[in-house]
């Protein structure tokens, strides 16, 4: 019996390891977004105490919104192919789905 849980455990990790490298390529490129937004707040924060007038302001703002939502797109992406990539089951698949689903639902 105890044959049993080896292929059981070197079943789930050949599905574990592809989502691996594409997660550290997508935690790359999320940190590296976020950095160029920290880099644009930082740059709205001067802008407000320069007195630069509100509609400059507001077209940074708004450029970095759209920043923030194409990293959080990004990191939902890594998220759903992380899930599909390490689901056991076609039914474990498509609850994973729906939970990242539900997630954009409430937060996009």
């Amino acid at each position: 019996m105890a044959a049993k849980p080896a292929p059981s455990a070197s079943s789930t990790t050949p599905a574990a390891t592809p989502a691996a490298p594409y997660r550290a390529e997508h935690q790359r490129e999320v940190i590296n977004r976020l950095k160029r937004i920290e880099g644009q707040v930082r740059g709205l924060i001067e802008m407000v105490q320069s007195g630069r007038p509100c509609e400059d302001v507001a077209q940074q703002m708004s450029a970095s919104r759209k920043a923030m939502d194409k990293a959080f797109y990004r990191m939902m992406a890594c998220s759903v192919m992380e899930a599909v990539a390490d689901s056991q089951s076609e039914d474990e698949t498509l609850r994973e789905v729906e939970r990242s689903t539900r997630i954009l639902e409430k937060y996009a």
